[in-house]
């Protein structure tokens, strides 16, 4: 069982050594998992995690028909490629459709760079959430909607909300269970410091 005072928050105006991020990466777990230090498996395919950002897996994001009916105008696939471990969809896969797509193709690996990744796709994400004055709607997804896709809509929140790490990933984990790798956490809390020693955050 993790100790409750790990839950102290670190101050993210410290130097950036790798102690601070280790232990604020531990605070990061501790958001998403329960009392008993457990993570949870999502218990849907798709979860609304903010206003009109959807998370989800690659069932979904292969169902136009369910992504129509949902009412999804952009999709975000946050594993690009044919490996097993990503989601072999494209611009192709939903020619016709009238959806709008991008990918990344990021392996949901503790040392893969997705922080490269984040101003582009919140960017996307931004724009979906724009369209038709405000009606777009944005379905963001990685194989299992869990590590990749989750990460990259924390991101968004942070760059494009204005949220520090701990409510973007707080906002997103009470709607979905979600678990992105210490890797990513640890990219989501560099992007936190440097946000913070720029003065972004409106909760701080």
């Amino acid at each position: 069982m993790k100790n409750k005072q790990e839950d102290q928050r670190v101050q993210t105006a410290q130097p950036a050594d790798m102690s601070s991020f280790e232990v604020t990466v531990q605070q990061l777990n501790d958001l998403l998992t329960d009392e008993s230090g457990f993570y949870s498996w999502p218990t849907k395919h798709f979860h609304e995690v903010y206003p009109r950002i959807y998370v989800g897996n690659a069932f979904v994001a292969m169902n136009v028909m369910r992504l129509k009916r949902q009412g999804v105008t952009h999709v975000l696939n946050a594993a690009e490629g044919n490996s097993f471990m990503h989601v072999n969809t494209g611009a192709g896969f939903y020619a016709g459709t009238g959806i709008v797509y991008h990918g990344i193709p990021a392996s949901d690996t503790d040392h893969f760079d997705i922080s490269v990744y984040f101003a582009e796709a919140a960017d996307f994400i931004e724009k979906a959430l724009m369209y038709k004055a405000g009606k777009g709607k944005v379905y963001v997804h990685c194989r299992e909607g869990y590590s990749r896709s989750p990460t990259l809509v924390v991101a968004y929140l942070m760059l494009c909300q204005n949220m520090d790490v701990h409510t973007a990933l707080a906002t997103v984990r009470q709607k979905r269970e979600v678990g992105p790798n210490d890797g990513f956490l640890r990219q989501l809390c560099r992007l936190n410091q440097r946000l913070s020693a720029e003065g972004k955050f409106w909760n701080k």
